[in-house]
């Protein structure tokens, strides 16, 4: 039915594309404003049923694997690493949550470019890309959650510890009770 060089066509078609989209997408990501990325969006705002982290851990064993992954910030220049905390300041916790978000938002758009294989792909092809769409993205994208969930608790945990010693070091009664022991 197919000669045997326009059976291949649409693999070759499929894997150029892909390697472009993935790259472009990445590429383009690192590019847009930071604070495009600074708050929770509807997408990226932590669910209930993520339970701080745990589901991930319990259910999907995921510090078994994400280290496994792929880290596509550092590819870039001016792309952010997050294969390694490297600080516990506050400002570099806030902007790793930050580009947690931006990866987040990164590889969701990469599972919109699925339509385009519709231009050269049979159904059975578009099954295949989509297969593979996921697998290559939804692992990165949990990843990005389980990181971002665990940070914004140690981070809410040293906002509260902050703002709470720093109350008690105003409050005049907090004196008196030293003074009384």
């Amino acid at each position: 039915m197919f000669a045997e060089g326009e059976a291949s066509l649409p693999w070759l078609l499929n894997g150029v594309s892909l390697t472009i989209i993935h790259m472009t997408a990445a590429w383009v990501a690192i590019r847009l404003p930071d604070r495009w990325f600074a708050n929770e969006s509807w997408l990226t705002a932590p669910r209930s049923l993520e339970y701080g982290g745990q589901l991930y851990e319990r259910l999907l064993q995921i510090r078994r694997w994400k280290d496994r992954l792929p880290d596509g910030g550092a590819w870039f220049k001016g792309g952010f690493a997050k294969a390694v905390l490297t600080s516990r300041e506050p400002e570099y916790m806030e902007r790793f949550v930050r580009e947690t978000r931006r990866g987040e938002w990164t590889h969701w758009g990469m599972l919109l470019a699925l339509p385009l294989f519709g231009l050269w792909n049979s159904w059975g092809g578009m099954v295949i890309v989509a297969v593979w769409l996921v697998a290559a993205n939804l692992p990165c994208i949990l990843v990005q959650r389980y990181n971002r969930v665990r940070l914004l608790r140690v981070v809410g945990l040293r906002q509260q510890l902050c703002y709470t010693e720093d109350i008690a070091a105003r409050q005049p009664w907090t004196e008196v009770a030293k003074d009384e022991r």
